[in-house]
C-alpha cells in the first residue's frame, strides 16, 4: 500500500505511465477530477482552480491571496485521496502537498523537446515554430508557480525518488520501474506514516475552510490537535478564534483547535 505522484512537463507521456502503474497495480488513477471535486465542495469555477495550479501569480494575486485560496482547495480535495491510501495522482503540484510522508513515491517524468514538439504539433494543430512557444511558455509559467509558492523549482531533480526519461526507456519500462520500486519497505505505509498522512489531510481541511476569509493563515495538525496561525492585531484575537471555530465545526475528526495570534506590525502602525 502507497501513493505515487507523477510529476511531468506538458506532452512527457505522464498520463499514460500513471494509467498503465494504476491499472496494474489495482490503485485508483485520479487527476482532474480532483479539481472537479473541489470546485463542487468550494463552490469555485472548475477554471480558476485550473489557472491557480497553472499559471504564475500576479501583481494583485499576491496582494489578496488569490492563488493561495484555490490551492488550499485542490489540497484538500486531493489529500481526502491520499488518506485512503493506492492511489496515482498525475498532475501539477501533487509532489508539493506530501513532503515529508515516506510511503509517497515521487516521480519526474521527462521527454525529449522534440517529442513533446511532435505531439503538441499533432494535438494542436500547429507549425513546429508555434509549438515550441507553446511549450516554453507552459514551462516557464509552471517553474514560476513553484519558486513563488513554495520557493523550489519543479525541475530540480533532488525533489524526486525517481527520474524516468522516456526515450530510449518506453511507457511500459517506465511503469515497470515504478512498480518494482513501491515493492521497497521504504515506500510502503505504516501506521506512524499513515497517521502523518492523516494530519495533514486534517490541516488541509481547515486550511481550506478557513481560506475564503482569513487565505493568510497557517495550519498544522498534530495527532488530531490543530493549530491555526494568523498574523492581526492582538485585540482581534477573540473575534476572529471564534470566526475559525465557526468555519471548521463541521469537520470531523478535529480533537482540539488551537487558534494562534502573531502581533502584525502593519496593524501597530
Amino acid at each position: 500500500m502507497s501513493i505515487v505522484t507523477i510529476s511531468r512537463g506538458s506532452y512527457s507521456h505522464g498520463r499514460e505511465v500513471a494509467e498503465k502503474v494504476a491499472q496494474r497495480l489495482g490503485y485508483e488513477c485520479i487527476a482532474r477530477e480532483v479539481l472537479l471535486e473541489a470546485s463542487e465542495q468550494y463552490n469555485v469555477p472548475e477554471t480558476k482552480l485550473l489557472e491557480a495550479i497553472q499559471n504564475a501569480p500576479s501583481v494583485l494575486d499576491r496582494f489578496i491571496y488569490g492563488k493561495e485560496r484555490y490551492i488550499a482547495y485542490i489540497q484538500a480535495a486531493l489529500l481526502r485521496h491520499f488518506r485512503k491510501d493506492n492511489v496515482v495522482y498525475h498532475g501539477m503540484a501533487g509532489h508539493f502537498f506530501v513532503r515529508g510522508i515516506p510511503h509517497v513515491l515521487k516521480v519526474r517524468i521527462i521527454a525529449d523537446l522534440e517529442e513533446r514538439i511532435r505531439i503538441v504539433m499533432e494535438r494542436e494543430k500547429v507549425d513546429r515554430k508555434e509549438a515550441i512557444k507553446y511549450i516554453e511558455q507552459l514551462d516557464e509559467e509552471r517553474r514560476k508557480w513553484s519558486r513563488y509558492l513554495y520557493g523550489i523549482d519543479t525541475w530540480d531533480p533532488s525533489l524526486y525518488d525517481l527520474v524516468i526519461h522516456i526515450r530510449k526507456l518506453s511507457v511500459d519500462d517506465a511503469a515497470e520501474i515504478i512498480c518494482r520500486t513501491l515493492e521497497l519497505e521504504k515506500f510502503r505505509t505504516t501506521p506512524e506514516s499513515q497517521k502523518a498522512m492523516e494530519d495533514l489531510a486534517l490541516a488541509a481541511e481547515v486550511k481550506a475552510a478557513v481560506a475564503a476569509s482569513r487565505p493568510d493563515a497557517e495550519v498544522s495538525c498534530k495527532d488530531g490537535v490543530v493549530l491555526v496561525k494568523l498574523r492581526a492585531h492582538e485585540s482581534m484575537e477573540q473575534a476572529i478564534s471564534k470566526e475559525v471555530r465557526e468555519a471548521v465545526r463541521s469537520i470531523e475528526g478535529i480533537k482540539d483547535l488551537k487558534v494562534e495570534i502573531v502581533p502584525s506590525t502593519l496593524f501597530e502602525m
